[in-house]
């Protein structure tokens, strides 16, 4: 195990691999007030960040940070202020806007797929397995 500084509190604590590196108890304090934004959201279907923050007391960054997660999702039409890192649109969750990640996926499969109309190394039609009959 390694041994971390909490980034919450600043105590130390083992590290267990998780995303956040904060301690169990500033884990639960998280998941605590996670709790009330999506509580506060699904009561609040137009409310953005902002009046989360506001009303709840949790930092816009902590949202943000969920939001990108994609552990809380926005009602549809809410300008929640999260952009796509690809081309800057409004979204309401996750990191990329729905044509991005359709863009992105696309580019890796293209990527992973030998190119059409060539043959693979050693497979070339001469190479197959051949049976002799008796």
């Amino acid at each position: 195990m390694e041994v971390r500084t909490c980034k919450g509190c600043g105590k130390l604590f083992n590290y267990i691999g998780r995303m956040t590196p904060v301690c169990p108890i500033c884990m639960k304090e998280m998941e605590e007030k996670f709790e009330v934004c999506r509580k506060y959201i699904k009561e609040n279907p137009g409310a953005n960040i902002q009046k989360v923050s506001e009303e709840t007391g949790v930092s816009m960054k902590m949202i943000k940070q969920w939001v990108r997660e994609e552990r809380l999702t926005f009602a549809e039409g809410t300008l929640v202020g999260i952009e796509c890192e690809a081309c800057g649109a409004n979204i309401l969750t996750g990191r990329f806007c729905a044509n991005c990640r359709t863009r992105l996926t696309t580019d890796l499969t293209n990527s992973i797929r030998p190119a059409h109309g060539k043959d693979t190394p050693g497979k070339s039609a001469s190479a197959r397995m051949r049976f002799l009959d008796e």
